[in-house]
């Protein structure tokens, strides 16, 4: 990087890393905390500790240095608790130092009002509004152009994974999104009841990961119930573990009353297929998890998998 001239590194600084001392040695112009939400925590254990983890990266920061923090996430004020940097704050709910108004909310894109300039994102969704708001606002302490910020910002394409979506010729809507965590699948399921009409259905198809934090799993299959009009449980990446397990695990999270709503399908291939069956013109299917992978991992093995793919080839099989 020195050597082809950049001028910038943003890096993300994990839980882990702070927690392992890998960040021992850098000296960072600035930090930005976004949110934290249910995540790691088969390495941090509770809740708490992966907080202090979170925390002792703001903590290490020089005098010289700026945090970012979103006062609109409970946890963002405790991050700055002890640190010596320069503390700046944004939110589009709390008085803040740099704010952002949503003025509307569609499937292509958001309006947004920031230090009043309007401004339109080819990004969806308002975690995506926090997001373009983070990113305005570190290149505003980086003593960038406002000007060629708005426009970079204007500029920017939606990116595979991440709430990608196409739409049948007959109107059926299928959203691929890395979701996987609980925060982040009801933060897409919100979106999703920000932008339909109410006249369709959603369909949720939803799994979990092996090897990772097991106490999400009821979580992510309550919150998919909660928002969806129909939920399919089925694989993720299970790892070395035993698939079934997991749906055994998530199904603990649904209640008697969404029970009828439900459909186990293990294979996620079937998943997708049952999901485009169930569906009519209009409808929203939305596929959680795995997002921009190409594979599916079972007991040490990648399979070649890809949802998006997986979804067209089927929309077009049943003509939907």
């Amino acid at each position: 990087m020195v050597e082809q001239d950049c001028e910038f590194v943003f890096m993300e600084v994990s839980s882990h890393a702070v927690a392992q001392n890998r960040i021992s040695g850098i000296s960072f112009t600035g930090a930005v905390f976004s949110n934290i939400t249910h995540d790691h925590l088969d390495y941090h254990k509770t809740f708490d500790e992966y907080i202090r983890a979170k925390k002792g990266f703001f903590d290490y920061l020089p005098a010289t240095a700026f945090s970012l923090v979103n006062k609109d996430d409970k946890n963002g004020l405790i991050m700055i608790q002890n640190t010596k940097s320069k503390v700046h704050t944004y939110a589009l709910r709390s008085v803040a130092d740099f704010k952002c108004r949503i003025i509307e909310n569609h499937l292509n894109g958001l309006l947004l009002n920031i230090d009043n300039q309007e401004l339109w994102v080819k990004l969806i969704g308002t975690f995506n509004a926090y997001n373009v708001l983070a990113v305005y606002a570190t290149a505003i302490l980086l003593k960038q152009d406002k000007t060629n910020i708005l426009t970079s910002l204007s500029n920017l394409n939606p990116i595979e994974g991440r709430f990608q979506h196409i739409k049948s010729q007959k109107g059926l809507v299928g959203i691929v999104d890395y979701a996987h965590t609980p925060d982040a699948l009801k933060n897409v399921l919100e979106t999703i009841k920000d932008v339909r009409t109410g006249n369709e259905q959603v369909i949720t198809l939803v799994g979990c990961g092996g090897d990772r934090d097991a106490a999400k799993r009821p979580v992510m299959a309550a919150i998919a119930c909660e928002y969806s009009n129909r939920v399919i449980l089925t694989s993720d990446n299970p790892r070395s573990e035993d698939p079934e397990e997991i749906l055994n695990q998530m199904q603990k999270g649904i209640n008697p009353h969404d029970a009828k709503k439900t459909l186990r399908i293990t294979d996620r291939k079937e998943a997708i297929r049952t999901a485009c069956s169930l569906s009519n013109a209009g409808d929203i299917i939305l596929i959680a998890g795995k997002g921009h992978e190409k594979y599916q991992e079972i007991k040490g093995v990648k399979h070649d998998f890809d949802d998006m793919e997986i979804l067209k080839e089927t929309i077009k099989t049943l003509g939907i």
